[in-house]
């Protein structure tokens, strides 16, 4: 099982994947990628460490591929 993953290690790969951000939105920050347009929202940092299930579900909106989000994390 995967492990959860803090906000801050979120947005580094994120960055690390060439998408700008975080910028503000509505309830929620958002990740933007530059080559398509794609946006992404960021969850708050008040809960603690966002669950896996929530971050393929982010992964899955930005169309990155899990291989390359274990990539960014090296």
């Amino acid at each position: 099982m995967p492990k959860p993953v803090s906000r801050r290690e979120l947005i580094r790969r994120f960055q690390e994947l060439g998408w700008d951000g975080p910028f503000p939105g509505g309830r929620h920050a958002l990740m933007r990628n530059p080559l398509t347009g794609v946006k992404v929202p960021v969850p708050n940092p008040h809960r603690g460490d966002i669950d896996w299930s929530l971050t393929k579900r982010i992964l899955d909106q930005a169309g990155i591929a899990h291989e390359a989000w274990k990539q960014a994390g090296k």
